[in-house]
């Protein structure tokens, strides 16, 4: 929030929400919850079916405009802005179910990513880094996106993301379909660019997985944050074991 005699923001973290609630036309998906993220970290919000985990992407996105509250990115308040100034502002999030552009190709639906960058030779070196985490897209460059397979078009909706060149990513259910041991590339992937700095708020039902990759952690339940904290805390936390681990 802002200080109202300077002016100042008093955000002290890389992405804060303080007291944010969300409504789909009159039903209330956020009951005004508070979180943060850190430069560098992997922070995951965990939680079942319908327990606001996708709304608070969408409201930090700004695909869903809060009622209430304030959401802050490197100290600037971000909460009524639509979803193109967000994303200019280096906030991408891959969706839940991918939505890749099924009958473009990989190639299009990478440059696609890259919207807001007009340089060619800016957008050739950001499909190069996107090819050094998936290398599998450089050999499918000119497949259509809908005929490859779910662990594919995972990779490939991240990828599109990347081109980017996000500040912060943000992964809706990156595991969700696929089998282990793609899921198990996904998480390697995940802290790979982690490890190369990148911010990532990551949304997963397969608390396990997540809790394993993350710094810290928030479990939400029907739109209120019940527990946080460290992850190996919340791994050992007994209402986390029997709610999603068991």
């Amino acid at each position: 929030m802002a200080d109202t005699k300077t002016g100042e923001t008093t955000a002290k973290h890389y992405l804060e929400l303080s007291g944010v609630a969300s409504f789909y036309g009159k039903i209330q998906a956020l009951n005004g919850i508070s979180l943060f993220v850190d430069q560098g970290e992997i922070v995951t919000l965990i939680g079942s079916n319908g327990a606001g985990k996708s709304t608070t992407l969408k409201s930090i996105s700004g695909l869903v405009t809060p009622k209430t509250g304030s959401i802050h990115f490197e100290g600037k308040e971000i909460t009524q802005n639509p979803a193109h100034i967000n994303a200019a502002l280096g906030i991408a999030q891959v969706p839940e179910g991918r939505r890749i552009f099924p009958r473009l190709t990989v190639r299009e639906n990478l440059r696609i990513g890259a919207f807001l960058e007009k340089n060619k030779k800016v957008i050739t070196e950001r499909m190069e880094r996107v090819f050094s985490f998936f290398p599998r897209l450089k050999e499918r460059l000119d497949q259509q996106g809908g005929t490859m397979s779910g662990g594919e078009q995972q990779m490939l909706a991240m990828g599109r993301a990347l081109m980017m060149k996000p500040k912060l990513l943000m992964l809706d259910e990156p595991s969700m379909g696929l089998a282990p041991i793609i899921v198990e590339q996904i998480f390697d992937i995940i802290q790979q660019m982690n490890q190369e700095g990148m911010t990532i708020l990551l949304v997963e039902q397969n608390a396990f997985q997540a809790l394993q990759i993350a710094n810290r952690g928030y479990v939400i339940q029907t739109g209120d944050i019940v527990l946080e904290g460290p992850c190996q805390d919340l791994l050992s936390n007994q209402q986390v074991r029997s709610a999603y681990l068991a």
